[in-house]
């Protein structure tokens, strides 16, 4: 071939997410609903450092246009606790709509996972 994609003309308009994608982001949008219902959970930057500090968190979900630093800086908060990270393939609106509230959600702490299997299933990916 000489180098023009075959796929070009078959994909008008915007680039939908792949299949895979959309599989594991629904997986992630159902466990963060059983959460939200039978978990404990802090929402917001603040709250999500101070549980981090107090030993308190199981994994923090981070919104894909969080700031870069303040990306960072939870991610070295987490890295010195020994807490998982996992970011969330949607932005902060998606996150917000995925926990069931009416705001934009940048980044969440998961204290107890209530009957959710949320902290087992998220290292796999």
């Amino acid at each position: 071939s000489s180098g023009i994609n075959a796929e070009w003309p078959l994909r008008p308009g915007k680039m939908v997410a792949s299949k895979k994608t959309k599989k594991a982001m629904e997986s992630i949008n159902s466990r963060l609903a059983l959460v939200m219902k039978s978990g404990k959970f802090t929402i917001g930057y603040r709250s999500t450092l101070k549980s981090i500090r107090q030993g308190k968190s199981k994994l923090i979900i981070i919104a894909n246009n969080t700031p870069a630093l303040r990306k960072s800086e939870i991610e070295y908060y987490c890295m010195l606790a020994k807490v998982g990270v996992h970011h969330y393939s949607g932005s902060n609106i998606d996150l917000g709509t995925a926990c069931g509230k009416y705001f934009r959600v940048g980044c969440l702490c998961i204290t107890d996972p209530g009957d959710s299997d949320i902290i087992r299933s998220m290292p796999a990916e």
